[in-house]
């Protein structure tokens, strides 16, 4: 991704703008409207800070503490005890795209000029984005509610100086030693900063915006290796007519029939029931129902898209700053909406890994797949295949089934019962990066199993799309059919190309953009 600048304002922000700071390192700039939000809003603490009445957040202790008012004196400690303390993470770090995330996401809110933290605060966690040093976070910690609690401490207290965090050179140092490399001076939080800073859902929302990118492309690639698989089972195309899917009007399943139908046009193999010997009437489920399964989809997603933008308009903090000046308590940090379909995106990921499998299980199983080698083997009983190939498969598909049971189900009361009910979206989303990472590897397996199933079919000429994809797959280095080899390598590099949207952009000059 090319270096851009992103503007962070008061009304929120982009998925595409996180992806752009997370995974592409953009700059970060505040916007003058931010500058003043944030300034007004602090004048409104400090306000509040200066009148004997205890204010939570501002002059008193936290969670089941909050009882207790803080005196003046006490109150830059009390906002550092509460980043030293939170920050209790433990297991193993979590990857710089999510801390990064988790860092912006913050920040967006800060910028809303709600959370009454001061303009120097917001433009050092720009500066930390902007050097490339990434707090130390580890997997553990959080429970979603009140957010992302310890895995915000961790970045706080990089803030602070404190800590460990990552150098753009991939070192890990103490925090303040990277801080004074890059002329940052560490924060000395005030009234309200320490709170502000880790009380939010911006670790989980920053994994649901990047696993909506994922999931976006991964669809589209599963698309085109079941047009693939239909093409190699020698099946129809039939079944994708827009007349069939204009009755059952769910939109992914009508945009998942058309790319399939584009990536089939001119295709010198559907249609061939009547060369059986036991002609088919239909096909089987896993290929005349791949749009049905991937619509359904794709239709979650667009639902966890909304869910998402909706948070990134968002001000999440407690207490917060409300434009009349009050400043009010609430439960805005529930982490309950972002966690409901991180576990839905989770189900439907696995859904759509398990018709994969069954359709590369089709296409190595002789008796099924209508007249190809067994295993897609060069000699069958000399050579095994893609027998184990389906076997890692079926492996990652079944611990995708585990992975889709809901975290957001689940609930451990904390804080001595103040917060007792939590949302475990933080544990929804861990989840859900593992089952993106195994739908990527199992869609792989299926690209992998059907172009060589496609070559396979000699005399037959297989779609210009189709032809497209495998020319694309084979000048990747991935191997066709033939003797077997260490298979390992190749499908490793089958994964790289899916990940990287390869099989996509391989097809899309013949089939023009695809949904």
């Amino acid at each position: 991704m090319d270096m851009h600048t992103v503007v962070v304002g008061t009304s929120g922000t982009t998925a595409e703008d996180v992806v752009a700071v997370a995974r592409g390192n953009a700059r970060v700039e505040l916007s003058a409207a931010a500058l003043s939000a944030l300034a007004a809003a602090r004048a409104i603490v400090d306000a509040l800070a200066a009148k004997p009445e205890p204010v939570y957040g501002v002059s008193t202790g936290f969670g089941a503490l909050a009882s207790r008012h803080i005196g003046p004196d006490l109150r830059g400690r009390l906002q550092r005890n509460i980043v030293r303390s939170h920050a209790a993470g433990m297991g193993p770090r979590v990857e710089r795209e999510v801390v990064r995330a988790l860092m912006f996401l913050r920040l967006k809110t800060v910028a809303s000029g709600r959370t009454g933290v001061r303009p120097e605060v917001a433009q050092t966690m720009a500066d930390v984005l902007n050097a490339g040093i990434t707090p130390v976070v580890h997997e553990y910690g959080s429970l979603g509610c009140s957010g992302d609690l310890a895995p915000l401490s961790h970045c706080a207290l990089t803030l602070m100086g404190e800590g460990d965090a990552e150098g753009p050179d991939g070192t890990t140092a103490p925090a303040g030693e990277l801080l004074a490399a890059h002329g940052i001076t560490p924060v000395q939080l005030r009234e309200k900063e320490g709170l502000a800073l880790l009380n939010g859902t911006d670790g989980m929302l920053g994994m649901l915006v990047m696993a909506l990118a994922d999931l976006q492309r991964l669809y589209t690639t599963a698309d085109i290796t079941a047009a693939l698989t239909l093409e190699a089972l020698l099946g129809t195309d039939k079944v994708l007519t827009p007349e069939l899917h204009a009755i059952r009007p769910h939109p992914g399943q009508g945009v998942s029939a058309d790319n399939m139908l584009r990536v089939l046009a001119g295709s010198g193999l559907t249609g061939h029931f009547q060369e059986d010997a036991a002609p088919r009437v239909q096909d089987a489920y896993s290929v005349r129902c791949a749009p049905q399964v991937a619509g359904a989809g794709r239709d979650t997603l667009a639902y966890a898209r909304i869910v998402a933008d909706r948070e990134l308009a968002s001000a999440v903090d407690n207490p917060v700053v409300l434009p009349d000046g009050r400043v009010e308590s609430n439960g805005n940090f529930h982490g309950a909406p972002v966690a409901y379909v991180l576990d839905f995106l989770a189900i439907v990921a696995a859904d759509l890994g398990s018709i994969a499998e069954r359709r590369t299980d089709r296409l190595l199983d002789k008796n099924r797949s209508h007249g190809l080698p067994a295993f897609l083997a060069d000699d069958p009983g000399v050579d095994s295949g893609l027998m184990i190939a389906q076997y890692t498969q079926a492996a990652l598909v079944s611990e995708m089934k585990r992975l889709a049971v809901p975290a957001s189900v689940d609930s451990i009361p904390s804080s001595a019962m103040q917060e007792d009910h939590v949302s475990m979206g933080w544990s929804a989303a861990r989840k859900l990066r593992t089952a993106v990472g195994h739908l990527t590897s199992v869609v792989a397996v299926e690209m992998y199993a059907a172009t060589r199933a496609i070559e396979l079919r000699t005399g037959l000429v297989p779609a210009p799309a189709s032809r497209a994809a495998i020319e694309a797959v084979r000048a990747a280095g991935i191997e066709g059919p033939g003797p077997d080899r260490f298979l390992a390598p190749d499908l490793a590099a089958a994964d790289d190309f899916v990940r990287a949207g390869r099989l996509v952009a391989a097809v899309e000059p013949v089939t023009g953009p695809l949904a």
